[in-house]
């Protein structure tokens, strides 16, 4: 990042388009000076000066030649990922996922550790300030700055103010300044989302063929739910509760009781935390004796005993993910007819573990949607580990994406590296130097 005097005088347009020049290298890689011509259609002139900018900004980098196409072998440019890090954290209602990345969401560095989150705020983000510590500490030889922080949530985030809002598995997070907390801890920019959209964030930003796709991205957890992708863009709603389809009624089910404090939800019926309850009462009764076993062993039973079961031919065990599948299908079907996607990727650890439930759900799906709608649909499982890396690279690219934001770019490469939120999209007339 370069000092405050090299670049304080540039120009709000100028900053504006040298941030879609490199929005271009970021999304496809390096580029030749004739080919970013093209595909921008600036002169020669004004390309010059916006590549000026981004190269004296330490965004910008010459590679190796380019093919010729008739002269002089022209240079590639390419984007300086290693310019600055990115702390990613990504929260299950079991663990922490702890990483970091360069500025084009590479993971240089993993970590992750047991944390239930229904533990409360203070003890969850301890351990995640702790793990993230020593990344940085162990990452400090790299001498790349520390530009930002994304972090996945498992319920609903307000997204404007990073805050939690009531979310059923996390009691004591709501309205919890998780934001203003690690950006003090971190002195970096911070930003908040619920979990799932991390994920299907990640599968966006690291697959080029999701590229302006409709689809949505679903976790079968301990609870159930959505991020909803349109046209290549990630889709909150008016305050980022979109896609939580965990808490939509189930039709018959009025009378199971939800974490949420509501009845007949579908996570209450269909989630991990249901199939746990079903395969503990299976084991104890004797209805299951895989999980009877396993429940003598450990004392406990989870859904991914259940998945484990089924895989095994425990006829229990695979009734029960079976009836799982063809209620979320069920459900998903209604969202394939009024969004019509053109994938639909499934993700969590209760998927991971039975290709059963992922059978159920797709049989549903086809046999309740629109024929139009299910002509050309993809439903398959997640191409990143949802239970690993998947939430870490969404958490980045979260954090990416507002950094390089055409509306802020000005700020970014006129200062240090903002140590806020706030700074970063502090208008630069009332900028206080």
């Amino acid at each position: 990042m370069p000092t405050t005097a090299l670049l304080t005088g540039t120009d709000a347009n100028l900053a504006h388009s040298a941030a879609l020049v490199l929005e271009i290298l970021r999304r496809n890689g390096p580029q030749t000076r004739p080919d970013l011509a093209t595909e921008t259609g600036l002169g020669r002139t004004a390309l010059t000066q916006r590549l000026t900018l981004l190269q004296e900004a330490g965004l910008l980098s010459e590679g190796e030649y380019g093919e010729s196409t008739g002269g002089r072998h022209p240079r590639l440019l390419r984007f300086n990922a290693s310019a600055g890090q990115v702390l990613a954290v990504e929260f299950g209602a079991t663990s922490v996922t702890v990483g970091l990345t360069d500025l084009a969401g590479e993971i240089q560095a993993l970590t992750s550790a047991p944390q239930d989150i229904a533990e409360g705020p203070e003890p969850a983000l301890s351990r995640a300030e702790q793990l993230a510590q020593t990344l940085l500490a162990e990452q400090a030889s790299q001498g790349a700055r520390l530009w930002g922080v994304g972090v996945g949530l498992p319920g609903p985030v307000e997204y404007a103010t990073g805050r939690p809002s009531a979310p059923p598995i996390m009691p004591g997070w709501d309205g919890y300044p998780v934001r203003e907390r690690l950006t003090t801890a971190f002195q970096a920019p911070v930003w908040v989302d619920n979990e799932v959209n991390t994920l299907a964030l990640g599968e966006l930003r690291s697959r080029p063929e999701l590229r302006n796709q409709d689809f949505f991205y679903v976790k079968v957890g301990t609870g159930i739910g959505a991020g909803l992708v349109s046209g290549g863009r990630l889709h909150r709603g008016a305050q980022g509760s979109a896609g939580d389809i965990g808490h939509v009624a189930v039709v018959g089910a009025e009378h199971v009781p939800c974490r949420c404090g509501k009845y007949g939800c579908l996570e209450a019926v269909a989630g991990g935390g249901a199939l746990s309850a079903q395969g503990l009462r299976a084991a104890k009764d004797g209805r299951s004796p895989f999980l009877e076993k396993r429940y003598a062993e450990s004392g406990t039973i989870t859904a991914e005993d259940v998945a484990t079961a089924a895989r095994h031919g425990d006829h229990f065990a695979v009734e029960a993910i079976s009836a799982s599948g063809r209620t979320i299908g069920s459900l998903l079907a209604s969202f394939v007819n009024f969004f019509n996607p053109a994938m639909i990727l499934m993700g969590g650890a209760v998927v991971s573990g039975s290709g059963q439930l992922l059978a159920s759900i797709r049989e549903a799906v086809y046999q309740r949607s629109l024929p139009l709608a299910t002509r050309d649909l993809v439903m398959s499982t997640s191409h990143l580990d949802s239970r690993r890396e998947g939430g870490v690279v969404g958490a980045a690219h979260l954090a990416l994406d507002e950094l390089f934001n055409p509306a802020t770019f000005q700020r970014l490469i006129s200062h240090d590296p903002p140590r806020s939120v706030q700074e970063l999209q502090l208008p630069m007339a009332s900028a206080q130097d």
